[in-house]
């Protein structure tokens, strides 16, 4: 895709990797409606971008914010690229998380973005040349203690992906997912970050992952994996799980300390 040329719809823009996103997509002289459900981070980009930056206040996580999405989708003239940034994440065993923490995770990291793409498909096929990006996680092919609903949701976005790469392959629209390790943003509670610390988890910097995703929509990639040795892990689950099995078994006893430590409730760009 010629970047140049990209009319955006990014959800999640004010996130850590969805904030760096929009930075280089207009950058490189896209045009990008920001969604998200407040705008103070993005306003250091709106006064750098006027004329490339818009943003749209809107909870994706209801069917009013996602109808308004829809609604300034079909005044900008066409769109040719929808990024589903938007995530929530907490780090807690199951049996501490609250339902509705549960429900939140799989509400805004899957529910949302399936349902986003179903409202906007439409207006990406009257383009030329589209793609939709779903941002996932390592820990969408990877299943890891203090993780699981996060996991099952982001597994969720990644057999998502997959299956309408395959049903859309006779369209004009490409699919590409992204599975960024950990990265330094807001969704990590300090008890995540200290859990990192104490594991030594290389953590990336949003602007690296946002950079990246940014080549790979370029490029017309389908899948980016990042970070190694994350990307070897992936592969290794999916060929000998039992053995990831047992080399993340000794992480237990510290991913049960530092759980029980973390108070907060989901964190959402």
């Amino acid at each position: 895709m010629q970047l140049h040329d990209a009319r955006v719809i990014l959800t999640g823009a004010s996130g850590g990797i969805g904030l760096q996103i929009a930075a280089a997509l207009c950058a490189e002289g896209a045009r990008v409606l920001a969604v998200s459900r407040s705008g103070a981070a993005l306003e250091p980009l709106l006064k750098l971008y006027p004329e490339r930056l818009r943003w749209l206040e809107a909870d994706l996580g209801t069917a009013a914010g996602r109808q308004r999405v829809l609604a300034a989708s079909q005044g900008m003239d066409g769109f040719n690229l929808l990024i589903n940034a938007a995530g929530v994440n907490h780090f807690a065993m199951l049996e501490q998380l609250p339902e509705a923490d549960i429900e939140a995770m799989l509400q805004i990291n899957l529910l949302a973005p399936m349902l986003l793409t179903r409202q906007l498909l439409p207006g990406l096929k009257q383009a030329g040349s589209a793609m939709l990006v779903n941002v996932g996680s390592t820990y969408g092919s990877l299943g890891y203690a203090g993780y699981a609903a996060y996991c099952a949701s982001k597994f969720g976005l990644r057999g998502f992906s997959e299956a309408l790469r395959r049903e859309l392959a006779d369209s004009n629209v490409h699919v590409l997912y992204v599975a960024p390790r950990a990265t330094r943003t807001g969704m990590n509670s300090s008890a995540a970050q200290a859990l990192n610390a104490a594991l030594n988890t290389q953590v990336d910097d949003p602007v690296r992952v946002a950079s990246a995703v940014v080549h790979a929509i370029a490029g017309d990639r389908t899948e980016l994996y990042l970070g190694w040795p994350e990307r070897l892990f992936v592969r290794i689950n999916n060929l000998l799980p039992a053995l990831i099995d047992r080399g993340l078994r000794k992480h237990l006893p510290l991913i049960r300390q530092f759980s029980a430590h973390d108070p907060q409730g989901p964190r959402q760009p």
